[in-house]
């Protein structure tokens, strides 16, 4: 089993990342290419620090006495999906010092083909949540922002429901791309058939990434486009958090 993983960095307090105080490990590596990614130096594989397993741990731990009973350990990216044999044997590790463990993750990697499947449903025997991030429920939409289809990310979705493995929803709120009353009340309504969706988050489009696409000489598309209005950040937590009490749209 792997013991070597890429890392993007790291954040030793996270609040913003799964319930608690979270010490949030950022993979290297990602095959989507949003418009809006505030971290596209994260998308090459071959970049990042190499750390061990043990290495993570240790470190983690040094931060134990700040999470509480909540707080634990985030493994976000990048993709961690694309890692996904280093997870598992990190998040084995973890359980040994009975960490709480979450996956942020868009869903991108998965698949019910082999080997993938089995080794998540493996690593979803230690991992206590995931924050699954659905860019769009259109798929052309979804096609057009991340460059890939939605299918197997929902079919994930549907079998992270099957399992009853608890989940977060997110979904960044981005005016053109996937703010549309449409879309939203479709997604509540998928959210509506899942029975383990525990929240859902509204991610407002920001800004704060794009010197790093001029750093990096990718064009960035979104240069025109201001983030939401409040007024539709409330629109959608509205719509959304609907599916939550079941109440029909």
């Amino acid at each position: 089993m792997k013991d070597i993983v890429k890392i993007h960095s790291l954040e030793s307090f996270g609040a913003a990342d799964g319930p608690g105080v979270r010490f949030v490990i950022f993979l290297q590596g990602c095959n989507m290419r949003c418009k809006y990614c505030h971290n596209p130096d994260s998308w090459d594989i071959k970049g990042g620090t190499e750390m061990t397993a043990e290495e993570l741990i240790n470190k983690a731990l040094r931060y134990r006495a700040y999470w509480k009973e909540e707080g634990g350990i985030t493994v976000s990216g990048g993709e961690p999906l694309l890692q996904i044999d280093f997870l598992i044997k990190f998040f084995m590790l973890a359980k040994e010092h009975g960490i709480n463990t979450a996956i942020d993750t868009s869903g991108n990697p998965f698949t019910h083909s082999e080997p993938f499947f089995s080794k998540f449903s493996k690593l979803m025997k230690y991992t206590d949540m995931l924050l699954l991030d659905i860019k769009e429920i259109d798929p052309e939409r979804h096609r057009m922002i991340t460059g890939h289809d939605n299918k197997n990310i929902l079919e994930m979705a549907e079998y992270l429901s099957e399992i009853n493995k608890p989940v977060w929803i997110r979904h960044v709120l981005v005016p053109q791309y996937s703010d549309f009353d449409e879309d939203l009340k479709n997604l509540a309504e998928f959210i509506k058939n899942l029975k383990n969706i525990e929240k859902v988050e509204i991610l407002p489009l920001h800004t704060l990434g794009i010197h790093k696409w001029e750093l990096l000489k990718i064009p960035y598309e979104l240069q025109n486009i201001s983030p939401p209005l409040q007024e539709r950040i409330e629109n959608a937590e509205k719509i959304l958090n609907s599916a939550l009490h079941k109440d029909r749209l």
